[in-house]
């Protein structure tokens, strides 16, 4: 009897209580969301049982879901993404600190600016003043020579319009480029296309002409001596040269086979003019009585009374580099005055007149550039 009272309260009891849906597919959809860092949040579909703690605070069911929720989710990374972060951050602030650093450190530093641009290789050769070595532009790998000359051995000097004093080579240069109407290689001069002043030195980057050779190693390797003929050529673009820079003021002083450069890339040999590193500014009839170039190679009127001017002297020197392209020995001074150096009879008579001329003891009795320009053997 009190067991047949019993299952009746019980069918009673479950008669009053909703009975457990299945899971929906919403609730089976739900059961997996996504983060905003990519997690997977479980979400349950399913009811848990209701406890007497839970009645007391609401549904724990519910709160559960909402603190599982993706929009109700602390979006912080990570503390270890945080310093990982913040370590990448600190190292793109050093690297670009570094990167300022040396940009300034270029700046402030000729030498590292020199370097930044130029490769230097091998050395061409070595004279009074400096140094030569090949090297070449990074930027584009053009060739060129850099000349390194100790400031002890900077023996002239000039104040630029700004008031600086700047070795006089590289304000020649520059006037030369500035008053060029073509880029570098354009006329006969040598183009300066850099220049570096460190404290101990100065470097100058030229251009620097391939396939080329000093006239003397020209020279060496036709025997010893030229043709009249090519010669001749040589002579022409020569005294052209020499008539460009007397028109713009400029006296080179020291013009010899040493100091030419002579281009073979065509069929032709092609003349260029290098180191400007005795030259001055001078005007036409301006006498100097400090001598500045080779000695053996001074003109006559240094000798007897002291002085030389521009014009006269780079005339002398038009007939000591003819004189050496046909003969096989050096030119002297002190020896052609003396009559112990004389003219190959072997030449034809315009050349052998056009060396007297040049070598006219009296200055003011000797041509002009302009009037041996227009001598017959140049014609």
């Amino acid at each position: 009897m009190f067991r047949l009272l019993c299952n009746i309260v019980r069918k009673v009891f479950f008669l009053d209580e909703n009975p457990p849906n299945p899971t929906s597919s919403c609730d089976i959809e739900k059961e997996s969301v996504k983060s905003p860092d990519g997690a997977k949040i479980r979400l349950k579909g399913t009811k848990r049982k209701t406890s007497e703690d839970d009645k007391e605070s609401g549904s724990p069911a519910k709160k559960r879901r909402e603190l599982e929720y993706p929009s109700q989710i602390d979006e912080s990374p990570p503390s270890k993404l945080v310093g990982r972060r913040k370590r990448k951050a600190c190292d793109l602030e050093q690297q670009s600190s570094k990167r300022r650093k040396e940009s300034t450190d270029e700046d402030a530093d000729p030498k590292l600016q020199f370097e930044a641009k130029y490769v230097e290789l091998n050395p061409l050769g070595e004279g009074g003043c400096g140094s030569v070595f090949a090297g070449y532009r990074k930027s584009d790998k053009l060739a060129v020579a850099i000349k390194h000359i100790p400031n002890d051995n900077i023996l002239c000097r000039h104040i630029d319009e700004s008031g600086r004093e700047i070795s006089v080579e590289v304000a020649v240069m520059l006037k030369l480029q500035s008053t060029a109407s073509n880029s570098a290689g354009s006329t006969a001069p040598i183009a300066l296309l850099d220049w570096y002043v460190l404290p101990n030195e100065l470097i100058l980057v030229l251009e620097r002409p391939m396939p080329a050779s000093d006239l003397m190693s020209y020279i060496d390797q036709r025997g010893g001596s030229l043709k009249e003929k090519e010669a001749k050529i040589i002579l022409k673009q020569l005294v052209e040269a020499a008539i460009y820079l007397q028109d713009e003021k400029i006296f080179h002083r020291d013009i010899k086979v040493e100091n030419i450069l002579i281009e073979t890339c065509s069929g032709a040999p092609r003349v260029r003019i290098i180191d400007f590193g005795l030259s001055c500014f001078t005007e036409r009839d301006s006498n100097h009585d400090i001598f500045y170039g080779t000695d053996c190679h001074v003109p006559p009127e240094w000798q007897f009374r002291c002085e030389y001017s521009a014009g006269p002297t780079t005339v002398w020197q038009m007939g000591i580099v003819l004189f050496e392209c046909l003969h096989e020995k050096s030119f002297k001074t002190a020896s052609f005055l003396r009559r112990k150096t004389k003219i190959n009879n072997r030449l034809s008579k315009p050349c052998k007149d056009f060396l007297r001329q040049c070598f006219t003891k009296d200055p003011t009795a000797r041509p002009t550039l302009e009037q041996i320009r227009h001598h017959p053997w140049l014609k």
